[in-house]
């Protein structure tokens, strides 16, 4: 029993160590190392905390410390252990999609999930009552594109106005087209034409810049940054592309960007 007590009373110390440091999360190895502590040592004790609701296991190997503003929830907001989660995992990442557009300020349609893109191989989603995270695999990506946004317990990296509206074109599986739209009428106050031209000219997948393209010029009539896309395509082979992944290639086609409106655009703008 004493023993029992020593480590809750050393695990409870090493816990206050790494809040003190402005964390909210550990990996399994960091406490063995820290405490010396045996497999068998290290998993019984943290059995015990988080049935006492002090931690939280977020995926195997890796815990986050619930503080008491977050207690009744269950889990902490992923912002607050993402990347330390990653760096955990040896894994390049960004916060995208919905997820950094709402860190941009669109916040018309708050995501439920946080979607994070990374590297081969892909991971598994995390998804429980209290968390959802959504990995999604891109080959690589400039960090020129990705903005540091703090939070609490640090920074994390996001990709850019400018990279987040050319992934909603690319992940559009993920997300309905006409979403899409009510994101990007918010989104587009903060996308810059010169960095938008930049960060496409860079982008590998061509079709997303032409569905971009497409909705900037012809459904959002913003001629500044549809002009920048165009001559970002300038040097890159363009084929007929649908503007929803999830449809045939039918409906109205506008040849200046080789797009079908397969999909009817019913979005809050």
């Amino acid at each position: 029993m004493q023993k029992h007590t020593a480590i809750t009373h050393n695990l409870d110390s090493f816990l206050s160590a790494v809040r003190s440091k402005g964390r909210y999360c550990f990996g399994l190895e960091e406490l063995k190392t820290t405490l010396q502590l045996s497999d068998k040592a290290a998993n019984q004790s943290l059995f015990r905390a988080k049935s006492k609701s002090k931690i939280v296991q977020v995926r195997k190997g890796f815990y986050a410390i619930l503080t008491p503003e977050y207690l009744n929830r269950g889990m902490l907001p992923a912002n607050l252990f993402i990347d330390d989660m990653m760096a955990h995992l040896h894994k390049r990442y960004y916060i995208g999609l919905l997820s950094a557009a709402a860190l941009h300020g669109a916040a018309h349609q708050q995501p439920m999930e946080t979607f994070v893109i990374t590297q081969k191989p892909a991971l598994r989603p995390i998804k429980n009552k209290n968390l959802k995270i959504n990995f999604m695999v891109k080959k690589d990506w400039a960090d020129e594109f990705i903005v540091k946004k703090k939070t609490e317990a640090g920074y994390i990296n996001v990709s850019s106005a400018e990279l987040t509206a050319l992934d909603l074109f690319y992940y559009t599986g993920t997300i309905s087209v006409s979403n899409i739209v009510t994101i990007l009428t918010e989104l587009i106050e903060e996308i810059k034409a010169s960095q938008l031209q930049k960060a496409a000219t860079e982008f590998p997948q061509v079709a997303a810049i032409q569905r971009l393209g497409f909705i900037m010029d012809d459904i959002l009539k913003n001629e500044k940054l549809a002009a920048a896309l165009e001559r970002a395509l300038k040097n890159k082979k363009t084929f007929p592309v649908a503007l929803s992944n999830s449809k045939t290639k039918e409906g109205r086609f506008n040849n200046k960007w080789k797009v079908f409106q397969n999909t009817v655009i019913e979005a809050d703008i």
